[in-house]
This record gives structure tokens, sequence and C-alpha cells, in this order.
């Protein structure tokens, strides 16, 4: 029974984060039109860009989450956020632009994170190759040492990339509160009352990357049943 408390405690602590995310964004953004006069999500982020000398940054709409494409030098946002009016859309938008900025000065978080990132991104495929790997290397070799190597050291490279995604918090952090929200508070973006809850959506957006980095822990122990299996 305490193993399965456990279990439990330890499941909502890694995805509670991501619970907590979406249900910020979600509340955030009703009414929908509260910021129709102002201009949608998209639309903000264009001007925002524009006022910051970025007009060769350009603004999409993407099925894959808010995010800022260094490589591609796109800010990307969900059509929720593209075409909405709602405090999420323009909140949201406002951060993006924030990774943005923090590219165009070629600051040294960021230039790090993007390293990182990349760096994960290949860690996790070479952890999810050496898990697959792992049972037939077994049955081929019959020795379970051999598996049972590959298989650690598939956990240790996965769980190096969920470490990486959570050291660049900082990164999230500075675009939330060091640039998006001065933009806001100072420009004039949000109606009276509404900067104590932009602040909400700020953390929850910082906090967007590291709760999927959470997440991804979960599938580290559901490769550990397989494996056990």
């Amino acid at each position: 029974m305490t193993w399965v408390i456990l279990a439990l405690v330890l499941v909502a602590a890694i995805a509670g984060p991501g619970l907590w995310v979406k249900r910020v964004l979600a509340k955030y953004s009703q009414p929908a039109d509260r910021y129709r006069e102002q201009g949608s999500g998209g639309q903000l982020a264009r001007h925002l860009l524009d006022q910051f000398g970025l007009s060769d940054v350009g603004v999409e709409e993407t099925q894959a989450g808010d995010h800022y494409d260094p490589e591609a030098r796109k800010v990307r946002l969900t059509p929720g956020n593209f075409s909405g009016h709602s405090l999420t859309a323009v909140t949201v938008a406002t951060h993006e632009v924030g990774h943005a900025i923090q590219h165009d000065r070629g600051e040294p978080l960021f230039e790090a994170r993007q390293r990182l990132v990349r760096a994960s991104i290949s860690g996790q495929k070479l952890g999810s190759i050496l898990l697959i790997g792992a049972p037939v290397i077994i049955l081929l070799t019959r020795a379970p040492s051999a598996g049972l190597l590959m298989a650690l050291g598939a956990f240790a490279t996965m769980g190096l990339a969920t470490l990486v995604h959570l050291v660049t918090l900082p990164v999230e952090l500075d675009a939330s509160f060091k640039k998006a929200l001065p933009i806001l508070e100072k420009g004039n973006y949000l109606h009276e009352g509404d900067l104590v809850h932009a602040r909400k959506i700020l953390k929850a957006a910082a906090l967007t990357y590291v709760a999927g980095s959470l997440a991804s822990l979960l599938n580290l122990g559901r490769w550990l049943t397989v494996l056990r299996r």
C-alpha cells in the first residue's frame, strides 16, 4: 500500500505542473474577445517584433505548440493564440517575442539553451534506440548483463535530456519576467487589472517547457515496465 501511495505522489509531482499550466492558460483564454479592439496575439507579436527592429522575424500559426524557432527565425503560435483576442493570446505572444529578443541580442543563456536542446533531442533518440535494442541483444548474446548495460545507458541518456530541459528554466523565466512583463506593463497593452493575471500566464508559459520535460519521466517509467515484462 505504501508503494502505491508513493507512486501516486510521484505521478502527481510529475504531472501536476503540466495540469496547472493547462488550467491557467485555458482559464484566461476567456473571454475570447477581451482584446479584440487591440488586435490578436499574432498581430501583437508582429507589432512588437517591428518595434524592436525584428522585422525579419516572421509570425506564423502552428499546431505544434507556441514557440520561437531560432533556426527559421519565426514566432509560432497555436491557432487560439495566433488569431485569438484573449488575455492568454496576447500574453503568450509577448512571451514568445521575448525569446526572439533574447536571440537577437545573442544572450549567453539563450545560446547555451539552444545547444543543450539540440543535444537533448539527440540523446532522446539514442536512448530510445538503446531501449529497443536491449532485449534484442539479450536474446542474441544470451548475456543479460550486456542488455542491462544498454538499458542503463538508455535511461541515463534520456534522463539527461530531461535534466537539460529543466536547466533551461532561467531562459524561460527571463523571457517571461525580464522581457514580456516589462513590455506589457510599460506599453500599456493590457486592460486595467489584467497585469496580475498576466503574471500567472507568464509563469505558466515559462513552465510549459519544464512541464513537458517532467512528463517525459513518465515515459521512462513506461519503458521500465515494458522491460520488466
